[in-house]
């Protein structure tokens, strides 16, 4: 019996990749665990704390990863826990592709690279049809933490580097997981282009704020949240993601007058970190 442990943190969004294939992201605290067993037998078998958790997505990147005959002679039990809220657009299912990734590859090809096991995960979420995209900034910013800016359709990382630690990401999850049509975003290409250009210039506070703009204007939100953030002491606010969670990055005294603006609003505040941690892997 082989025992293998991994841990994968979440991320929020800067820059929407769905109307120009390119995003941007910044990685955050929250975290997915996943302890896979190996024993003679055969089946996968998972048990998770969180029930709406994809088995499609875990089975697919399972399948990626371990030779036909390992399957056939190995019993696979996956155990996962998480505190990402799931369905609100904080990257729970990168997150998750990415962990079963590592802890499959730890023990089945231990020679796979990082940008290998990333790009299973983009590539089951695609083929599961869990992400239109792929979400490749999304996969980075879990997987590497800090910020990460790509080319999703080229699978490229155009900017990588650590965040600010001595900043805190209040997040609001509404009540409700309802969510415009993504298919509109389309309709802001140019001002998502003109975002991810200032990502890539490092210019990251303004790029979410053109973002939360754009995607709020779109995806059933009141732009004015943005605004009214911004103007509370926040460095930066926007959807992340497809929402409809909101998300704004502040310093840690302005972070009880950021929380009071989503005070009104139908749902539920939590506080995260900054994460520039590489996810970890071990065996037990």
């Amino acid at each position: 019996m082989t025992v293998v442990e991994a841990t994968v943190h979440g991320a929020v969004s800067m820059v929407n990749a769905i109307a120009t294939g390119k995003g941007a992201t910044i990685g955050i605290d929250t975290y997915v665990k996943t302890r896979l067993e190996t024993s003679d037998g055969t089946g996968i078998y998972i048990s998770s704390d969180n029930k709406t958790i994809s088995s499609r997505l875990i089975n697919k990147v399972i399948e990626k990863i371990v030779p036909k005959q390992e399957l056939k002679r190995n019993k696979l039990k996956l155990d996962f826990s998480s505190d990402i809220p799931t369905g609100y657009g904080l990257k729970s299912s990168s997150a998750i592709s990415s962990a079963v990734a590592l802890v499959c590859s730890k023990i089945f090809k231990p020679n796979m690279s990082d940008l290998e096991i990333i790009k299973v995960g983009v590539n089951a979420s695609i083929e599961t049809k869990v992400s239109i995209t792929g979400a490749y900034d999304d996969a980075c910013a879990c997987y590497f933490g800090g910020f990460n800016v790509t080319n999703n359709l080229k699978r490229r990382i155009v900017l990588q580097h650590q965040a600010p630690t001595n900043l805190q990401v209040v997040i609001f999850i509404p009540r409700s997981r309802k969510r415009g049509n993504l298919k509109k975003l389309k309709d802001l290409t140019s001002a998502f282009e003109k975002a991810w250009n200032l990502a890539a210039d490092s210019d990251y506070w303004n790029a979410a704020i053109l973002n939360g703009i754009a995607t709020s204007a779109i995806l059933n939100s009141d732009p004015h949240i943005i605004t009214n953030l911004i103007n509370s002491g926040a460095l930066c606010a926007t959807i992340s993601g497809n929402g409809p969670s909101i998300m704004a990055i502040t310093k840690k005294q302005n972070v009880t007058k950021v929380k009071k603006q989503f005070s009104s609003l139908d749902g539920r505040t939590i506080i995260s970190h900054i994460n520039n941690k590489k996810a970890e892997v071990h065996e037990v």
